[in-house]
């Protein structure tokens, strides 16, 4: 135990001074990091941290603490091996690996309501800026007033579009990598706006703009079911804990009359 805990010492003391420079470690391998990571994790951390979070930072933070763990778990190994402390240890590092991207999970099972509501708002600037702009001049125009969590998703759309692919294909690998509630559906709907003739420009805004308008009542009343659900849980905690006190105040008065009586 003692050789344990000055290993981890040391490990802490070689990472921050720096002796070892793990940043370049792990950016030098962008293949296995890119095997490791969850194919959802971008998304999460854009969700919680917004578009310009630094997603190799996070990854690197991860590896870093798993690789620490790791050479621990493999220093107890060593000196007490058995079966249940290398299954013990598995479990460990598999653990401290997972515990980042469960907490983003997490935070966006929480929050899942709020980001589902940012997509329909905004395509209905997308919506009002189409009527004076091409789709990928509009999308571009909207950047700057996107909700954060898209922006960096909305750049690398403008740029494969500019770069000539005018394809479904830009599109798509949005909605792939901001799975919010029928994000596939809108992007297939913004690119057949994008590519229909101008005149029936008006026609198909019109369709637009209708997808849109249900989207965003879907947003609402499962805003209101969640609200509603809420106070109806509130409520029966309400009721329960009133009629829970009820009782105990008439067992409680009935226990002294009996006393009394004796």
């Amino acid at each position: 135990m003692e050789l344990i805990i000055i290993s981890a010492i040391v490990i802490f003391v070689v990472l921050q001074t720096k002796m070892v420079n793990t940043d370049e470690l792990f950016d030098s391998n962008g293949k296995i990091i890119s095997f490791l990571k969850e194919k959802d994790f971008d998304f999460y951390a854009m969700a919680k941290y917004g578009g310009d979070v630094d997603i190799n930072f996070l990854i690197n933070r991860r590896l870093k603490n798993t690789g620490v763990v790791l050479i621990i778990v493999i220093i107890f190994l060593l000196f007490n091996f058995t079966v249940i402390n290398l299954v013990v240890g598995a479990l460990i590092v598999g653990v401290v690996y997972k515990s980042e991207y469960t907490k983003l999970k997490s935070y966006h099972k929480r929050h899942l309501q709020q980001i589902d509501q940012l997509l329909p708002y905004y395509l209905k600037s997308i919506e009002i800026l189409a009527q004076h702009y091409t789709i990928p001049v509009a999308i571009s125009k909207s950047i700057n007033t996107a909700p954060d969590v898209f922006k960096s998703g909305l750049r690398q759309m403008i740029e494969k579009i500019d770069s000539g692919d005018s394809s479904i294909n830009p599109y798509m690998d949005f909605a792939k990598e901001f799975p919010v509630r029928d994000s596939m559906r809108m992007m297939r709907l913004l690119y057949r706006l994008s590519i229909g003739a101008q005149e029936n420009k008006q026609e198909q805004l019109l369709t637009f703009s209708k997808s849109v308008s249900s989207l965003q009542n879907k947003s609402r009343e499962k805003m209101y079911a969640g609200r509603l659900k809420k106070m109806e849980n509130k409520t029966l905690i309400m009721l329960v804990a009133t009629g829970g006190g009820t009782m105990i105040v008439v067992l409680i008065a009935m226990m002294m009359m009996m006393f009394s009586n004796q």
